[in-house]
């Protein structure tokens, strides 16, 4: 049977001023483990993977009631974790009646179920709980159905009814939500049929953003701001164009890309756009289910990776972002990147960037920090720099009567100098970006002085 969207339409919060008041449930009783399994080393130190775990939970408001690091010698198939440690993670959660159990690991469908099981707790791994902070930031109708694929494609390589002794404790199609269908079968050929709905209605809006792209093709070059999640990138972004995109100290606290103008230091405007954070093992399918977002990022002239320069943990962060980036289909050699170090007024005394490098293949180093200003006029000059190193500069001659070649010139290049007029015309000095080269020399190839 066909099934339309509003078979499984997504509960949200409605808008307007409160009726009545009602008391706030109480947060989740969680615990986390974060394993330190030999052989399976991220490059993130210990120490900030496990407050890194804190912070995705504390992004959705649980009550962290434990939260342990632990060296597992070998994965079990069976619990990922030994017998030793099961024990222990079994004899925390009863003693603190934990209703939720989070692992900093991906989790098979098997260990899952057996570590609920065992522990009698809700279990959730690093994927799942991505993805749930993801559900529960969504604010677009685009951003919803992109993170209900995500979690659609996960959920249905799972045991559904494992979960259905839970009782909803909040709105949205998360893992943390209610109860699942009684049958296998039934819930995951629904589940088939909603990917195959919300990969329907996704394309459609590829399809918008084509038609939007070629509406804009003279639009100004696009600046994309990238960085790991809490890396600062929306309050550069607000320092940068004077806006006030929501910026928090909290983990993925944007989630729908924000574009705005950007003014340079010798008059020319850009559009610069602010991205949803990355994070290490950033799942698979909310990359792919976010491309159509990211498409800003995929089709930027100049990208600006922003580092949390006062993070210990800034080298393996980086890391994760080019690999981001790399899945994106985003190469360095073919668009110049500027790292921004970001919060160098965190640093405390005597601390220095002597050990700090560039991640990769950059076109400049930027020090700033948002909060303070400090470094942000070399950031937008680095900006004009790299966008000038992309474009070529001509000088061509205009005849007085081609006002149609001038508009040419105003809509799709940089007016850098207009000479003084001529009996014959007047001579424009342009820079011209490499989208409309082509169009450019087909126009005025006649016209273009050597």
């Amino acid at each position: 049977m066909a099934m339309s969207d509003d078979d499984f339409e997504v509960p949200r919060e409605s808008g307007g001023p409160a009726t009545t008041v009602e008391s706030k449930a109480p947060a989740t009783r969680a615990g986390l483990i974060v394993p330190d399994a030999r052989g399976h080393s991220t490059g993130h130190s210990i120490d900030a993977r496990l407050a890194e775990f804190i912070g995705l939970a504390g992004a959705i408001e649980l009550d962290v009631i434990f939260a342990d690091a632990m060296k597992v010698r070998d994965i079990r198939p069976g619990t990922y974790v030994g017998t030793g440690h099961l024990a222990t993670i079994k004899e925390k959660v009863e003693a603190e009646k934990v209703d939720l159990l989070l692992i900093d690991a991906p989790l098979s469908p098997i260990q899952q179920r057996n570590l609920e099981k065992e522990t009698g707790a809700k279990v959730l791994d690093r994927t799942a709980l991505i993805l749930e902070i993801f559900g529960d930031r969504a604010a677009t109708r685009e951003g919803v159905l992109q993170v209900e694929l995500a979690h659609l494609k996960y959920q249905r390589g799972r045991l559904v009814r494992s979960w259905t002794h839970l009782e909803r404790q909040r709105g949205g199609f998360g893992f943390l939500g209610g109860p699942g269908e009684t049958q296998i079968e039934s819930d995951r050929r629904q589940l088939t049929d909603r990917i195959k709905l919300l990969e329907e209605r996704i394309d459609k809006v590829k399809q918008t953003r084509s038609q939007q792209k070629g509406r804009r093709e003279n639009a100004s070059q696009i600046v994309a701001l990238v960085g790991y999640t809490n890396a600062g990138k929306s309050s550069l972004f607000n320092a940068l164009t004077g806006s006030d995109v929501f910026a928090k100290d909290l983990l993925f606290a944007t989630l729908d890309t924000t574009v705005r103008k950007l003014g340079l230091p010798h008059g020319r405007e850009v559009m610069i756009s602010d991205t949803v954070g990355f994070v290490s093992d950033l799942p698979t399918d909310l990359v792919a289910a976010f491309r159509a977002t990211l498409e800003e990022v995929i089709e930027a002239d100049v990208i600006l990776h922003v580092r949390d320069i006062a993070n210990p943990d800034h080298p393996a962060q980086a890391q994760d972002v080019l690999k981001v980036l790399a899945d994106l289909g985003v190469a360095s050699d073919k668009v110049p990147v500027i790292e921004v170090w970001n919060k160098v007024d965190l640093l405390v005394d005597g601390e220095t960037l002597a050990n700090a490098h560039p991640a990769g293949k950059v076109a400049a180093v930027v020090q700033a920090s948002a909060k303070s200003g400090q470094g942000l006029d070399k950031l937008l000059a680095a900006i004009e720099t790299a966008l000038a190193s992309t474009s070529r500069t001509y000088r061509v001659m205009i005849p007085h009567a081609s006002g149609a070649d001038v508009g040419w010139l105003y809509g799709h290049a940089e007016i850098i100098n207009r000479e003084e007029p001529t009996d014959d015309g007047q001579y424009y000095e342009v820079r011209v970006e490499p989208r409309h080269l082509s169009a450019f020399t087909a126009r005025f190839a006649d016209r273009i002085a050597q």
